[in-house]
Parts: C-alpha cells; sequence; structure tokens
C-alpha cells in the first residue's frame, strides 16, 4: 500500500513540473507577443489558459483521491494540501499571461511610448522565480524555497522602477497616459506573478517543516 502511494506521490510531481512548464511557456508567450506586436501569439497564450485550467482540475483530482483512497500520515497531508494551494497560485499565473495578452491585442497597431527592456527583466525574474519554487517543492529542498521568496524584493523593485519610468512619461506629455496605465497593469501583474511565487514556496516549505508564515 505504501509503495503504491509512494508512486503516486512522484505522479504528483510530474503533474507539477507539467503544470509549472505550461505556464512558463505561456509567460514567455505572452511578453513576446507583446513585444513583438505579435496578436496570433497573444491569442495562442490566451487559449493556453484553458489547458492550465485543465492541469489544474487534474492535479486537484489526483490529490483529493490521495487523500480519500490512502491512509495519508501527517507529513503527507501536509503535501497533499500544500499541492493544493499551489495549484491555485499556479493557475493564477496562467490568468495574468492571458491578462496581458489581452492587453497586447489592445496595443498591438499602436507605436509603444517605451522600451520594454524592465518589464521584460521582470518576467525574467518571475519566471526564475516560479521554476525554482516547483524545484524547491519536488527536491523538498527549503533552501531554494527561501531564495525564491528572497527574490520578490527583486520584481518589487524591478516594478518600481517601470512605475516610476510611465510617470515621467506622462508628466512629459499627457497623452502618453492611456498606453502607461496599460504598461502599468502588464507590469502589475507581472508583480503579482512573483507575489503567486512566493506563496507557493511558503508553501513548499509547509510541506516540509509543518510551519508556514501567516502561522507565524
Amino acid at each position: 500500500m505504501r509503495n503504491r502511494f509512494d508512486r503516486e506521490l512522484i505522479h504528483l510531481n510530474d503533474e507539477l513540473i507539467e503544470m509549472g512548464s505550461l505556464i512558463e511557456k505561456a509567460i514567455e508567450k505572452a511578453i513576446s507577443a507583446l513585444v513583438n506586436k505579435d496578436v496570433k501569439l497573444a491569442q495562442d497564450t490566451i487559449e493556453m489558459d484553458e489547458e492550465i485550467d485543465d492541469k489544474e482540475r487534474e492535479i486537484e483530482h489526483l490529490c483529493l483521491k490521495l487523500l480519500l483512497q490512502q491512509q495519508p500520515v501527517a507529513k503527507d497531508l501536509r503535501v497533499i494540501s500544500s499541492a493544493l494551494k499551489m495549484i491555485t497560485d499556479m493557475e493564477r499565473i496562467g490568468d495574468q499571461a492571458s491578462d496581458i495578452s489581452e492587453i497586447t491585442i489592445q496595443l498591438a497597431d499602436q507605436k509603444y511610448i517605451k522600451e520594454l527592456e524592465t518589464i521584460q527583466n521582470m518576467a525574467k525574474e518571475a519566471s526564475v522565480m516560479l521554476v525554482k519554487s516547483i524545484e524547491a517543492f519536488v527536491n523538498k529542498d527549503v533552501v531554494l524555497a527561501g531564495e525564491v521568496i528572497g527574490k520578490d524584493d527583486v520584481v518589487d523593485d524591478l516594478f518600481m522602477k517601470v512605475k516610476s519610468e510611465l510617470i515621467e512619461l506622462i508628466s512629459q506629455n499627457t497623452d502618453n497616459g492611456e498606453q502607461a496605465t496599460d504598461f502599468l497593469m502588464i507590469a502589475k501583474y507581472l508583480e503579482r506573478i512573483g507575489d503567486h511565487a512566493t506563496n507557493i514556496s511558503e508553501w513548499v516549505i509547509f510541506s516540509i517543516t509543518g510551519e508556514h508564515k501567516s502561522e507565524k
């Protein structure tokens, strides 16, 4: 019975890795579509959100099956409950990649008011946080999870940089206001992706140690 349970836990890890890979691709596609004004790629990213939602439901079903059909001990319960919390954050990251693509489609026929280097850096940092948070869960790596949480400050600082740049552009020309608001929304979505990766890492730590930040 225990061997079967352990195999199911390995399967859970594999499914989480697959969902993480889907979300990483969604972020990458969303930013590539934005930079290149690629409406087709943006639409593909929006459609990917349904695939991510399906994967969330699959993992949720697997977790519930493990809870109902097996007899998990306390440590196993922490792992399964943490996975359920993680996929909620992961699904929301998929939503945010889709939201970015919705804005991209609206902006596609406009000349951009600014270079997108800082936004691209935000996306890169947030993606790294996501990938490492899932890696930390699979490898039961508390140190790596802590490093991800520390990275959130980097994404927050980049958000403040984008915000300052956009405020400056509006002060120079109020006609920049509408597009600046769109770029600020995109930066905010990326900041939220960093927050979700932080949440995932906090659940990773809980799954290993039984302690969660909210309980301290």
